[in-house]
């Protein structure tokens, strides 16, 4: 596979802060949270088959991730508390993730307001009104 990103050096599962830490050759290092990895999913049931076709993930804010699983020489498979486990994270979209982490967060979070969502499971958003 022909990777324009760089592959990070160590990658490291941080239970506590549910995060993953990723560490590239070059001293650069970033930490996504479990939450931010599962709404961003590579996955079919996430992205959809096609552009317009993307479902929005709600209720992830306590996902963490079980287990990692290198994928050949060229991505990761993440196992998710919540049994999602059929994204294969390239290392280009490990770094696409890494470097636009505000961005799409940012965008994420107005997506969830939005459709009058939640992050939180355990809330379910009613509206009144218009």
């Amino acid at each position: 596979m022909n990777t324009t990103s760089p592959i990070p050096s160590d990658i490291k599962l941080h239970t506590q802060s549910k995060t993953l830490e990723l560490i590239y050759s070059n001293n650069e290092s970033y930490q996504l949270s479990c939450e931010y990895l599962r709404v961003y999913s590579p996955s079919a049931e996430v992205k959809g088959h096609g552009p317009g076709q993307e479902v929005l993930q709600v209720g992830k804010t306590n996902v963490t991730i079980n287990a990692i699983e290198p994928v050949g020489n060229y991505a990761l498979q993440l196992f998710f508390s919540d049994d999602h486990d059929s994204g294969i994270y390239s290392w280009d979209y490990f770094y696409q993730l890494a470097t636009n982490k505000d961005a799409w967060w940012q965008d994420y979070l107005e997506r969830i307001n939005e459709a009058g969502a939640s992050r939180d499971p355990e809330i379910q958003v009613v509206r009144i009104g218009n």
